[in-house]
């Protein structure tokens, strides 16, 4: 997709504030025709820009409070065999390939750390996973967020594209 123009960074950061808003109330909001609106948010879904219902769902609420990340190492060989294994973990709930040492990122959930232990044994035993490394993550304090990359510049008179300004606090604030 390319970049997101001042109207689609509108929307987004009104779909950010509340993700249920109706498609009429955001026009209303921005000024728009309810077509445009429709439009342009079935444009972002079609692109991939927008993710899932489910996301808003936490995982505590499903009874899975304990979350961790997992770092894997495989027989890249059989990368497409451990995805495919790895997809069908429901505990798995993101997985990515980064650069350097490690060769899957996996961001898992569990119930309390016994069952963290069990899906951790999952994993490992998936085809192609040589070695794992499991990291509990003790606490989110900065959750999931877009807002800041909507930016200022959604809001601005004339929908300028301009980089938004920087907020600093000086050191020791």
């Amino acid at each position: 997709m390319s970049e997101l123009d001042a109207t689609d960074r509108r929307i987004l950061l009104l779909l950010d504030q509340d993700a249920r808003m109706p498609t009429a109330m955001i026009a209303s909001k921005l000024g728009l025709a309810r077509g445009t609106v429709q439009a342009r948010l079935e444009k972002l879904k079609d692109a991939g820009a927008l993710r899932l219902h489910s996301s808003r769902v936490t995982p505590a609420a499903l009874g899975r409070p304990v979350g961790a990340s997992v770092q894997v190492e495989l027989d890249q060989h059989q990368i497409g065999a451990a995805v495919e294994a790895l997809a069908n973990i429901p505990e798995v709930l993101e997985c990515f390939a980064p650069a350097g040492s490690t060769d899957l990122l996996l961001r898992v959930v569990a119930r309390h750390p016994d069952d963290l232990y069990r899906v951790s044994e999952e994993i490992r035993l998936c085809p192609g996973i040589t070695r794992t490394s499991t990291s509990l993550f003790l606490r989110e304090v900065i959750p999931y967020r877009v807002t800041g990359l909507l930016g200022e510049r959604a809001l601005r008179a004339g929908g300028s594209e301009g980089p938004a300004p920087t907020k600093r606090r000086p050191i020791g604030a």
